[in-house]
């Protein structure tokens, strides 16, 4: 089922509203049971073939958590454990994801005859597969509270994060659950969700969904593109995946805040970033958190603690010597980013998209490190000016990154490379009304406040945004001017719904 379609919209949410709140005067349990059936319902809408997966996840992963935290005295077996579990989990994830594509490159690429039919991925694998990763190594460090049965399959099934992120915590979410509160019905709380899951709703349905057609076209003929023809597609996907990535968190988000839920921030203006280590801090963001805490920081520990045990420096001084830096920024970095490409899709295409934001990240950390400091109280006009170039060549580094991330294959990527270097022709054939379109996209993504800026005074997500720096009349009021213009914009968006596409995550 989708955010962004009429089933949804007009019977599944006020149904499931309406059951939890009611539900909850019979108690807790009967309202987080309520919740569980609405999501696993909500699920299986898609295919009910992917419930009995998702149901047999749970139920793994469930029994070998409770297995690792009974075992706590004997630290060996409880660690030999978590690993049995979590290669269970990474053994689904390769077979569902990842071993049609490598059974046709071994037959086609290396001539060693492996069958396999194409798999069918199971909605949000990814999602519920990582969130209960995390659950396990949690459990192990004794961080994850409360954990009975109904409460951990809430916490995995909650539709509004099942299928597409962000990716939760245990302890940020269990908690909201305990509390009296979230089984009132709150009218502010309602109200400012509905406003956010309308404004995603916008995002999705009028801003993304119409610049997919000509964009799906370029890069299935990428050699027919020309310079400018090749930019152009490749800029109006960045806006697209940017407007439906945004659309959806704030969904999300939204539909949370309905059930007087918060969920951590997983979108902040990414395009605004000066740098790839802050776009990466903005984009994605529980997914960058996830595996900054569960790779990355274990692996550069590790290389610090080898480094340490063989008597070579581990000090901040050391990071400015070529072997430091290699080892205790370098290496993490680029097995991480890696790691990210390689989640995103079994494509070669992916496993490059991560190591050239590996190599972004590296280059981005050796300015750092090795570059002096930078001049103190430049004058405002430096300023703004230095900030519109770094935004310009980070947001242009981003582009040339997804057509990687958007390409059907590697072959296709370097064709639209090539095209974007000029060596298909530079003819110029885009319209006024595209231009202008596109001008209007750019003004809302650099020149506005996002959604959790205006809404930020409620406090709708865990994560706190920076305040806008332009006096706008766009802070959210409870009052009749913004529920017309909420209207509006929802009446729009219902109307733009007759081309209904899935989200573009989904797929991960």
């Amino acid at each position: 089922m989708l955010f962004n379609s009429y089933v949804f919209i007009a019977f599944f949410l006020p149904v499931a509203l309406a059951g939890f709140f009611a539900s909850a005067r019979l108690g807790r349990a009967s309202a987080a049971a309520w919740l569980v059936m609405a999501s696993l319902v909500f699920y299986a809408w898609w295919n009910p073939a992917f419930l009995p997966i998702l149901i047999a996840s749970i139920l793994i992963n469930y029994g070998m958590s409770e297995i690792v935290a009974k075992s706590g005295h004997r630290p060996a077996l409880q660690s030999a454990l978590l690993a049995l579990a979590v290669g269970l989990n990474l053994l689904a994830l390769f077979y569902y994801k990842y071993f049609f594509e490598v059974a046709k490159f071994l037959t086609q690429g290396v001539g060693f005859e492996v069958h396999a039919d194409p798999i069918l991925l199971p909605l949000g694998i990814s999602f519920f597969t990582f969130t209960q990763i995390g659950y396990l190594i949690d459990v192990k460090q004794g961080v994850a509270k409360e954990r009975g049965f109904l409460n951990y399959v809430l916490f995995v099934t909650f539709f509004p994060h099942l299928i597409a992120g962000p990716i939760l915590h245990h302890r940020e979410m269990m908690p909201q659950f305990a509390e009296k509160l979230t089984y009132r019905f709150s009218l502010i709380n309602f109200s400012v969700g509905l406003t956010i899951f309308v404004m995603g709703l916008f995002k999705k349905t009028v801003l993304a969904d119409p610049l997919g057609g000509d964009i799906t076209a370029g890069f299935n003929m990428p050699g027919d593109l020309s310079f400018f023809g090749a930019w152009w597609v490749a800029i109006r996907y960045s806006m697209q995946l940017y407007f439906d990535f945004s659309g959806y968190s704030d969904m999300a988000i939204g539909l949370a805040c309905m059930f007087n839920v918060r969920f951590p921030l997983n979108f902040n203006s990414p395009f605004k970033s000066q740098n790839i280590i802050e776009y990466w801090q903005r984009w994605h963001m529980t997914l960058t958190r996830y595996l900054n805490q569960y790779l990355y920081n274990p692996m550069a520990l590790a290389v610090v603690r080898w480094r340490s045990e063989h008597g070579f420096g581990t000090k901040r001084a050391n990071q400015k010597t070529l072997g430091g830096f290699l080892s205790m920024t370098a290496l993490p970095t680029l097995m991480t980013m890696a790691l990210i490409g390689l989640w995103h899709g079994a494509g070669f295409q992916f496993l490059l998209f991560g190591l050239l934001h590996g190599v972004y990240l590296t280059i981005n950390h050796a300015v750092r490190i090795f570059r002096g400091a930078a001049p103190e109280n430049p004058s405002p006009r430096a300023a703004r000016l230095s900030r519109i170039l770094n935004i310009a060549a980070t947001y242009i580094a981003v582009v040339v990154g997804l057509v990687l991330f958007r390409s059907r294959s590697l072959e296709g990527a370097i064709t639209m490379y090539q095209s974007m270097l000029g060596l298909h022709g530079f003819a110029f054939s885009i319209g006024k009304a595209e231009i202008i379109w596109v001008l209007v996209l750019a003004t809302i993504i650099w020149g506005c406040p996002n959604v959790q800026q205006i809404m930020g005074k409620f406090g709708p997500a865990l994560t706190k945004v920076e305040a806008f720096s332009k006096r706008l009349p766009l802070i959210w009021r409870a009052d009749a001017s913004w529920a017309c213009a909420v209207g509006v914009m929802l009446a729009i968006s219902l109307m733009a719904m007759g081309g209904t596409s899935e989200f573009m995550y989904f797929q991960f």
